[in-house]
């Protein structure tokens, strides 16, 4: 089968230089035939046949690659036919010489030691029966013959060979850009849900607990209490506002760290972990909500993608609360085991699971503990709503941050 050929870079293509080529040869035939004919002299008819099969050889170079074994095939009867009854002894050999490098180039290799082998049989038995022992070819220019004849079937074997070669090493290096290709998207569809997750995360949590913080401060307000009392309520709410924007501003530039230029100053700000939990839910008690934490098994140091992890189940966890379980307490519970983190967070809310799911980022959380090899759930109970996440301490996967 041909390899295909295409025109790239500006270079010809191959039909263009098959008409270049085929104009070359037939020049240089015609000028030698014409030259030659200065110096002998044949029949008009031998000299009007010879110029019709100087055209056909010539012309069939046009179709080379198209017909390789075919052009090589004319080009042969063609010669044949042409030097025993031309008397100019023409270069229209050429034709037949540039057929059989083609053949053999394109991949005909077969056809082309075939044809090879006829050409020298034919010559052999044209010289054997010379009569009166006139040979127009001795013995030297057969062996030379068959060494030319040799070297152009060779050549094109070699030629066909070079160019599957680079073919192949084209295909591999298109597969390997198209690969680079699609693994450069899916880490930027990777890393966009991971900063979509964070930021979810972050704003959902802060902006949340600064509307219960102002419904609840406005709520008082509208009672329309005495000045002093409707004074600290204001300065409660908006203290509470304050300290609550301020950590929202803080989790923020850390999570956009990672969108600076390379010549800038990585955050310098503490990334989110367990370690905070106690202002996470203090600012969750600032809503109204009694929250208490509890610590089983021995606390240890965990990798800064894990325990921030476990930070964010439990920070988006505690939103839920406060937007959707219209609940009065919850109980945040961090067991350490040898193998993993556990974290639950029960509440006494009246909502369903399905509408605590709803825009909740339960499945932020579920995607979170999934990227370490773990697992989420979260259920109705009969005292209210349960989030639980199993995070193995053996298994630090996924890209987060």
């Amino acid at each position: 089968m041909a390899l295909p050929s295409r025109a790239s870079g500006g270079r010809p293509s191959a039909r263009a230089t098959d008409t270049a080529l085929t104009l070359v040869v037939t020049a240089v035939v015609v000028a030698w035939t014409v030259v030659a004919m200065q110096y002998e002299d044949e029949p008009l008819s031998s000299t009007l046949v010879g110029w019709a099969l100087i055209g056909v050889g010539c012309g069939a170079l046009h179709f080379r690659r198209r017909h390789p074994v075919a052009v090589a095939v004319v080009t042969l009867a063609v010669s044949t036919v042409y030097y025993p009854l031309s008397a100019y002894d023409g270069p229209l050999m050429v034709t037949f010489a540039l057929a059989l490098y083609t053949a053999s180039a394109e991949g005909r290799f077969t056809a082309a030691v075939a044809l090879g082998v006829i050409t020298l049989l034919a010559v052999g038995f044209g010289e054997a029966h010379q009569t009166g022992g006139n040979r127009q070819i001795d013995d030297t220019s057969l062996f030379m013959l068959a060494g030319w004849l040799i070297s152009l079937v060779a050549i094109g074997r070699a030629q066909r060979t070079r160019t599957a070669y680079l073919h192949e090493v084209e295909q591999r290096a298109l597969a390997a850009e198209r690969e680079q290709e699609a693994r450069a998207r899916e880490s930027a569809t990777e890393e966009r849900l991971r900063i979509a997750r964070e930021l979810h995360d972050v704003l959902g949590h802060s902006i949340s607990l600064i509307n219960v913080q102002s419904s609840a401060a406005l709520h008082k307000l509208g009672k329309k209490p005495e000045p002093s009392a409707a004074l600290t309520t204001a300065e409660e709410a908006l203290e509470a506002v304050k300290a609550t924007s301020k950590d929202a501003l803080r989790e923020l530039r850390a999570t956009l760290g990672v969108l600076r230029q390379a010549d800038e100053a990585a955050p310098t700000a503490p990334t989110s972990g367990l370690d905070r939990l106690d202002e996470l839910v203090e600012r969750a008690r600032s809503t109204g909500i009694e929250v208490r934490t509890r610590t089983e098994g021995t606390p240890r140091p965990l990798p800064p993608p894990l325990d921030l992890a476990a930070y964010r189940i439990v920070q988006e966890s505690l939103t839920n609360v406060t937007r959707h379980a219209q609940a009065q307490s919850a109980l945040v519970t961090i067991a350490f085991t040898d193998a993993d983190i556990r974290v639950r967070i029960d509440d006494d809310g009246r909502g369903s699971a399905d509408e605590q799911a709803v825009g909740s980022g339960i499945r932020g959380m579920a995607e979170r503990a999934k990227a370490f090899g773990g697992e989420l759930t979260a259920e109705n109970t009969a005292d209210g709503f349960r989030v639980s996440a199993r995070l193995p301490l053996t298994t630090i996967g996924g890209t987060q941050g």
